[in-house]
This record gives structure tokens, C-alpha cells and sequence, in this order.
């Protein structure tokens, strides 16, 4: 936890907090506040917003309890795997600290090979459990379909019925201590499609600023169509086809697809900070294809495990990427 990493003389990162990235402690001067948006503002300003940043950060979006009973549904079905501490409630989701972390990975965050299966074979169950959520009905067919939601982003994008909630999605746990997910942009893994998608980032409870919420680069969504347009060059040139230049996982990209696994060293190559915040259950971000972000390692000090789900959704009359039209599964290709 953080008081056993940290060293005498440390500084705090932000509000007198200690936010751990996977290649150590953020920097004061590499931290800033995330901005916050209401649902009830003109939608005229919630776009203006979302196309200055490439991210939009709705407080309250959702109806708190709806989210929770989805947390709370979460918890019962990973439940027999031993995650939780004894007599606590499931809707608090609080990771037993007798547990070994490693067995207890993230979907997501770790696998060397993208998004293959994490952990050892001590891990089995519990990631089993964690990829089973993704087919229950209370995910697929009720949360990831909330109509306050699509409705948003229709109003947002002015796509209206043809706004289309793609099928796959990726419903992450982040475990107290485990390995935090890199650097990326979405359209990295959605080059099959035009890069309008919007992706929906939904805290499935709330999330202490060092609770291992995502954080976001400052104009990363400007500085993501620039990584692009170079990748898209050097494909070319280094003799990729056109299909190959569109897979996440080309030569030209770290093994995983990420632009990098350390968001610390990052922010100091491109002189920019990563926005953070903390968050609660019914707030939602929205951000573009480009938008840059990873997340904190979770050290909440509560042991809270940090649940979210990445929810996205595209224009159903122009070109999408048809590869996410099926529920995730690991080593998929995608």
C-alpha cells in the first residue's frame, strides 16, 4: 500500500494524495484537475467541451442506484472465487487483504499479449467469474443499454437513431496493488472503422482519487491524431498492407497495442499532465477515439476494488468496426 512504497520526502501528486502510475509516482507538476461537466448544461456547451478536451466528464449522469445494483450483482457472481473480505457487503466490493493480489488480476491491464487470459492457474477462477459478467443479462442486456446513456450521447453526437451501442465492451476490476492499464487511444483498436466512435467510461461505484480511476492527457485527443497519422506513415513505409497498418498489434506498436506502459515517463516526452479526479457511482466520461488516457494504480485505502466498464458506441449508418459486434472474449484479435 502506499505508505510501504513510498520513500521519506516524497511529494503528494495532487490534493495532498499519492498517485501511483505502473512506472512509479506522478509528479506534482504532471497532475491536474480533470473537468467537470453537469448532464443539465445546454447540450450546445457538453459538445463544445467534448470537442475542446476530447472528453466530456458528466457528474451524475446516471441514477446512483442503478449503477450500484449493477455493482452489487457484479460482486455476487465473483463472490465464490474468495475475492472479497469476509462479512462485507458485495455492493462494497472490498478485496479480502489476506489474498495474494497476483491472483486476482484485471482484465486488460496486464497480459503480456494484449488481451489474452491474465494470471497463472491460482488465478483461474476468479478471471473466469470476471469474463462470465460480461454475458450476464444484468450487463449486456440492462447496464450497458441504460437509455439515460445512449440517449446522451445521441443528443452529443446528433447521430440520433442511428446511435448504435456496440456489442463488445470490456468490464474491468482493478484489485488494491495490481498492475494499472497503459497508455492508449481507443482507435488503435478500432482502425477498422471511421474514428467517430465515442466511448463511454462508466465507474461502477465510486472511485477514491487513488482508487485507480482512468486519468486523461491534457489535449491528448490532438496529440492521438498526430501518434496516428505517424503510425499510419511508418506502416506504410515499412511495406504493411492496408490491413495490416489497421492492426493494433503491428509492428509499429508495443506488443499490447499501448503507445506505452508507463503514463510517468510519457507525460515528460510530451510536456503534458494527465488529469485526474475522483469519481462516484453515475458519473460517466465520454471521450473521443483519440483521447489519451491509462489509469492509477489502485491503492485505495479502504481496499475498494475499482470497477468500470468501457461502453462504445458509433454512428450505425457510416463504416464501424464489425469486429466488435460479438460480447469479448480473450485472445480475440481485437
Amino acid at each position: 500500500m502506499p505508505h510501504a512504497l513510498s520513500a521519506e520526502g516524497e511529494v503528494p501528486s495532487f490534493v495532498g494524495e499519492k498517485l501511483y502510475v505502473n512506472d512509479g509516482l506522478l509528479r506534482p507538476d504532471q497532475v491536474g484537475a480533470l473537468r467537470e461537466s453537469s448532464p443539465d448544461m445546454p447540450i450546445e456547451e457538453i459538445r463544445r467541451r467534448y470537442n475542446e478536451d476530447g472528453y466530456v466528464f458528466l457528474k451524475g449522469l446516471l441514477p446512483r442506484e442503478d449503477v450500484l445494483r449493477a455493482r452489487q450483482a457484479y460482486f455476487e457472481m465473483l463472490a465464490p472465487s474468495g475475492v472479497l473480505k469476509p462479512q462485507t457487503a458485495p455492493v462494497d466490493g472490498i478485496f479480502d487483504p489476506a489474498n495474494d493480489k497476483a491472483d486476482y488480476p484485471g482484465i486488460g491491464a496486464g497480459a503480456a499479449d494484449g488481451n489474452g487470459k491474465p494470471g497463472g492457474s491460482t488465478a483461474e477462477k476468479f478471471v473466469d467469474l470476471a469474463l462470465a459478467a460480461h454475458y450476464a443479462d444484468w450487463y449486456k442486456e440492462t447496464f450497458c443499454k441504460h437509455p439515460v446513456l445512449k440517449n446522451m450521447i445521441a443528443r452529443l453526437t446528433g447521430w440520433g437513431d442511428n446511435t448504435l451501442g456496440i456489442r463488445r465492451s470490456l468490464l474491468r476490476n482493478n484489485t488494491p496493488g495490481n498492475k494499472a492499464i497503459g497508455v492508449h487511444y481507443d482507435q488503435i483498436f478500432l482502425r477498422h472503422g471511421e474514428p467517430t466512435s465515442v466511448t463511454a467510461w462508466v465507474p461502477m461505484g465510486d472511485v477514491a482519487v487513488t482508487g485507480g480511476g482512468l486519468i486523461y492527457l491534457e489535449n491528448g485527443h490532438t496529440l492521438g491524431q498526430e501518434v496516428e497519422a505517424d503510425f499510419t506513415r511508418k506502416a506504410m513505409e515499412s511495406g504493411l498492407t492496408t490491413e495490416e497498418s489497421k492492426n493494433a498489434f503491428n509492428q509499429n506498436m508495443l506488443s499490447t497495442g499501448l503507445l506505452a506502459d508507463g503514463p510517468l515517463e510519457y507525460a515528460d516526452t510530451f510536456g503534458r499532465r494527465w488529469l485526474v479526479t475522483s469519481y462516484n457511482a453515475g458519473d460517466v466520461v465520454l471521450h473521443s477515439p483519440y483521447a489519451i488516457h491509462a489509469s492509477t494504480i489502485n491503492y485505495d485505502p479502504n481496499n475498494i476494488i475499482r470497477v468500470g466498464t468501457d461502453l462504445r458506441f458509433v454512428n450505425g449508418s457510416r463504416p464501424w468496426d464489425k469486429r466488435w459486434d460479438k460480447d469479448y472474449e480473450f485472445n480475440d484479435g481485437v
